[in-house]
């Protein structure tokens, strides 16, 4: 008894030769001539006239014939197609992720597409924001974020000073020069929030994706080892349809 994963390794090539075999065929009708014949004898009007052998042009392709041929070939595909197809209905596995069955009897179609799923999921999880890793963060239950230590800087002001280079006399001015000085007016005390995640979490969630992938995978290779029992559709529908 043949298992469902041989179905579906021979199912694309019993697929691609219906479909080669199916264009040929149309090919094949669409072309008069194949389909023609003719048989003709010629008899002079008189014995001394001119004898001519017979001609003849014989049918190469028959309709009816291409018919069964077609039949045949399509029964192959129709049902091996069902065979898998009804196989798909009862094939089952487990998903078991660390030992421990996380579902249970999951069918096959259901498998693919957790697999389709999981893959998007993977991408999307590799594409989370991470938090910097130069700062230093800690949990802010009162914001349900991550926040910095606080850290204070001063606020400066400039403030113009004068210089004199030369004072007064009774002949000339004062040479002055004017400058400005940093004076620290005040504080600022910073602390920077962020709704990102640790590189550590966003890892572990990438872990477990990764690990129910390679289970989905193993649970569809093990459904796939189900034994299948042989449908045999094709005679009935083409028994209907060319018969």
């Amino acid at each position: 008894m043949a298992k469902l994963n041989q179905i579906i390794a021979v199912e694309k090539g019993v697929k691609s030769k219906s479909q080669q075999d199916l264009t040929a065929a149309q090919h094949g009708l669409q072309k008069p001539a194949l389909l023609s014949g003719i048989a003709r004898t010629y008899r002079p009007k008189d014995e001394e006239g001119e004898q001519l052998p017979p001609e003849s042009t014989r049918v190469q392709i028959q309709a009816e014939d291409v018919l069964r041929s077609t039949a045949t070939t399509l029964t192959r595909l129709f049902d091996v197609t069902a065979t898998k197809d009804w196989a798909n209905c009862t094939a089952r596995a487990d998903v078991t992720v660390d030992g421990r069955p996380l579902l249970t009897q999951v069918p096959v179609a259901y498998l693919l597409f957790l697999e389709k799923q999981l893959g998007d999921l993977a991408a999307f999880v590799r594409k989370l924001p991470v938090l910097d890793a130069s700062e230093s963060w800690v949990q802010d239950p009162s914001t349900d974020a991550w926040k910095t230590e606080p850290v204070r800087t001063v606020r400066t002001k400039k403030v113009p000073r004068n210089h004199v280079k030369a004072e007064a006399t009774e002949k000339h001015p004062a040479q002055v020069d004017v400058y400005y000085e940093d004076i620290p007016v005040g504080y600022w005390t910073t602390m920077k929030f962020s709704g990102a995640l640790p590189a550590r979490r966003v890892n572990e969630l990438l872990d477990r994706v990764e690990k129910l992938q390679t289970a989905v995978k193993f649970a569809r290779e093990e459904a796939n080892g189900a034994e299948v029992t042989d449908q045999r559709v094709g005679d009935a529908v083409f028994g209907y349809l060319f018969g």
